[in-house]
């Protein structure tokens, strides 16, 4: 009986031993099994991407009418605003270089340019944009500026003394000027009269509406890098180290205002009411319209941002730069940012 008992509990520990030892087998195969053949489902994350984000820069913007807004900045980014700028949607682009500037003749068509001589287009309010091909260069091809003007024209400017235009709202385009070792920075129309800027202070004039250009003499070799005229004979350039000058005879010729600041300044428009243009370290300086009163400050004394377009709205300014921001009575509120 003794050895019927002891046998008995030598095969309980035998029993128990071998359970034991194959327990790591069943949990490694259990493993291996959940590996190759269970398939875990992907949960699908409930955030989205801000439209308007703090690495986001924004180079152009434009204000076509009543309460909608286009911005075109970094990485191809496109985004815009049907409410004067309080909500944004991101709209899908087909590139991924810099956009430099954005013009729209209305709600529904536009154009932006950019980096590498690249220019996009949409004619369905920006559901869909398309990218279009433009005359290039050998040597460079970044385009600056863009302006949009009825009758589906617009007139874009860059590098190498690229001047180009567009009659059929931006799905072909032909270069107007010869390639020159030089950057135009902006060009602006009132009716046939137009007016060019650019690099080491130079600018031209036409009274045919393009057709024909004619170097005007400037009193600064500074890069001039905006122009913008309230009718045909009144007009104000700005540009780099805080030029600003003034013509009251259609271009014909420039005077320079006396200096305000040394900050470089990057857009200048007429709003209706005054002179206004901002530059770097949220520069903006004013002046009536005579433009020989100017006054220079900051945008807002909490911020620095560079700033490299302005345009009006009904109620307020828009501007863009190291990102977007609403100026109304003279609060800056900075989109994109938690409030």
């Amino acid at each position: 009986m003794l050895n019927a008992i002891r046998k008995l509990g030598t095969g309980a520990r035998v029993a128990t031993s071998v359970t034991t030892s194959s327990l790591p087998l069943l949990i490694i195969g259990g493993l291996l099994y959940a590996a190759f053949f269970v398939k875990a489902e992907p949960e699908i994350g409930t955030l989205k991407a801000r439209p308007l984000e703090r690495r986001d820069a924004f180079y152009g913007v434009v204000a076509p009418g009543g309460s909608i807004l286009w911005a075109a900045g970094s990485y191809g980014k496109i985004v815009r605003s049907d409410d004067g700028g309080k909500s944004w949607e991101v709209q899908a682009s087909p590139v991924v270089a810099h956009l430099q500037s954005i013009a729209a003749w209305d709600a529904r068509r536009a154009v932006a340019v950019g980096n590498r001589g690249l220019a996009v287009v949409t004619d369905d309010g920006g559901k869909t944009w398309k990218e279009v091909k433009l005359p290039r260069s050998e040597v460079a091809n970044k385009l600056l500026q863009v302006r949009a003007y009825p009758d589906g024209v617009a007139w874009a400017v860059g590098e190498v003394g690229a001047v180009l235009k567009t009659t059929d709202f931006g799905t072909t385009w032909t270069r107007v000027l010869d390639e020159k070792d030089q950057a135009w920075n902006d060009i602006f129309f009132v009716g046939q009269n137009g007016w060019l800027v650019g690099e080491f202070g130079q600018i031209q004039r036409t009274t045919d509406g393009g057709q024909s250009w004619s170097p005007v003499s400037s009193p600064v070799k500074n890069s001039l890098m905006s122009v913008h005229f309230r009718d045909a004979r009144h007009g104000v350039a700005v540009g780099l180290a805080g030029t600003v000058l003034v013509s009251a005879d259609g271009g014909a010729s420039w005077q320079e205002a006396p200096p305000l600041t040394r900050e470089h300044l990057n857009c200048v428009i007429w709003d209706g009411a005054q002179w206004v243009a901002v530059g770097d370290k949220g520069m903006r300086v004013q002046a009536g319209a005579e433009a020989n009163d100017w006054k220079a400050g900051r945008i807002s004394d909490k911020d620095l941002s560079w700033r490299t377009q302005v345009v009006r709205t009904a109620d307020d300014f828009v501007l863009a730069g190291a990102n977007l921001a609403v100026l109304h009575k003279d609060e800056l509120r900075i989109l994109g940012r938690d409030e």
